[in-house]
């Protein structure tokens, strides 16, 4: 796909300025052409199968990884610091290519699990077990629970105990219209809490219910000052997002030997100007990205990350396929802008997730009216445009399987789960 130039700028383990670092960003961050691409990311709690309460022992958990870790996947395997797994799929052709590899890869990893005793949930945060212990301790995570600790418990809680089902798409074209970025970037921060609220799966936390519908999403906005806010989404994004990232505080500084340092409110910009602990180069504004936890992150791509893990063996194609069908067909993508828009006057007093469109979707689900509204609208069209996408009639029926069960009535398998968790 075509990007800006980018012969100008320093290479990896080159020091930076300000104005270097300003042009890398809106390079590398909005990598525009026509849509072309989908993705998905899979996280799941790993339980023990005679009994999902009963805690599985941490010695257990690292032998059952290293055998998952052995399989031949197609998609990417990682581990997050509380041993929740992760499937990373690779950008695919279309919707279908997506959800087949995933859902192929899942068949492999549940093979292997199964004769271990363990199993794989679909909760946006662990129901039973807070907290859970680290199971990864490496530098990164490390620093991490260092940095993310000053300002409460919800970052040690976003690491170890949640999981969601995280949606790539291409940024889109440099022209107008729906499936411009500048269109793409504003869609998914409207629609970002509408999927929020349809999805939400994660009432209850450590054995108590919450009252949030989506507490993995209430831990996001209580995660850190500035780490998991959403710049600006009604500006230019390259700038918006430039600014962002060069005005959020490093996690850490990584080092040759010994433990990271972790500042403490130092930004990029100010790293960049002082030079201190040591002058940073390319690399580390391109590891500095990663340790940025918006509901939307463009990363070259789109990466929308405020779903929860989704019920059931297969619930986690239904977001997926929403999701794809809502950005990828411009029938639908403008449906489901006009559809959100009406919510953008509830967004204005501070970035997301923090507002109160963002907060409400989290906490009422789809209880909320017009949040209601406009996910029938969305589903409507998800629905309409899915064949068009290419979507089997298998994946069709479930999205309005899911509508009718959930999205109808103004609930969201949150609600389910209050009843089935005791």
């Amino acid at each position: 796909m075509p990007t800006s130039p980018t012969s100008g700028i320093p290479r990896n383990g080159s020091p930076l300025t300000v104005a270097d670092a300003e042009d890398l960003l809106r390079c590398i961050c909005f990598k525009t052409g026509p849509p072309r691409t989908v993705g998905a990311e899979l996280e799941w709690l790993v339980h023990e199968l005679r009994d999902p309460r009963l805690p599985v022992p941490p010695p257990r958990l690292a032998a059952a990884l290293d055998t998952v870790r052995a399989l031949p996947l197609v998609s990417a395997l990682t581990f997050e610091p509380g041993g929740q797994l992760e499937l990373s799929s690779p950008p695919a052709a279309g919707l279908m290519e997506c959800l087949d590899a995933l859902a192929t890869d899942l068949k492999a990893v549940r093979g292997a699990l199964t004769p271990l005793g363990l199993g794989l949930s679909g909760y946006g945060v662990d129901p039973w077990h807070a907290p859970r212990a680290r199971v990864l301790h490496e530098p990164r995570y490390d620093a991490m629970e260092i940095a993310l600790g000053r300002s409460g418990p919800s970052g040690r809680a976003m690491m170890c105990e949640s999981a969601s089902v995280q949606v790539c798409l291409d940024a889109g074209t440099e022209g107008p219209g729906p499936l411009g970025y500048r269109r793409r970037w504003e869609l998914a921060h409207l629609l970002g809490p509408v999927l929020v609220a349809a999805f939400a799966n994660s009432p209850v936390h450590g054995g108590r219910r919450t009252g949030w519908r989506s507490t993995r999403q209430l831990l996001w906005a209580d995660l850190d000052p500035a780490r998991a806010l959403a710049p600006p989404a009604d500006g230019e994004p390259r700038a918006e997002w430039a600014a962002h990232v060069l005005d959020t505080p490093v996690l850490c500084v990584r080092m040759p030997e010994g433990p990271w340092a972790v500042p403490e409110g130092l930004t990029f910009r100010e790293w960049l100007r002082t030079g201190a602990p040591r002058p940073p180069g390319v690399d580390d504004l391109r590891y500095h990205v990663t340790t940025l936890f918006p509901p939307v992150r463009p990363r070259g791509h789109l990466e929308l990350r405020m779903i929860d893990a989704q019920p059931g063996p297969d619930g986690w194609m239904v977001p997926i396929a929403v999701t794809t069908a809502l950005f990828e067909d411009p029938k639908a993508a403008e449906t489901a802008y006009r559809a959100t828009l009406p919510l953008a006057a509830r967004a204005t007093s501070g970035p997301a997730p923090r507002n109160p469109l963002w907060l409400a979707a989290a906490r009422n689900g789809l209880a909320d009216p017009a949040l209601h509204a406009a996910a029938l609208t969305a589903f409507d069209a998800a629905l309409e445009a899915l064949p068009r996408v290419g979507a089997s009639a298998e994946v069709t029926s479930a999205v309005g399987a899911f509508r009718e069960r959930y999205v109808v009535p103004g609930g969201c398998p949150a609600d389910e789960l209050q009843e089935v968790v005791s």
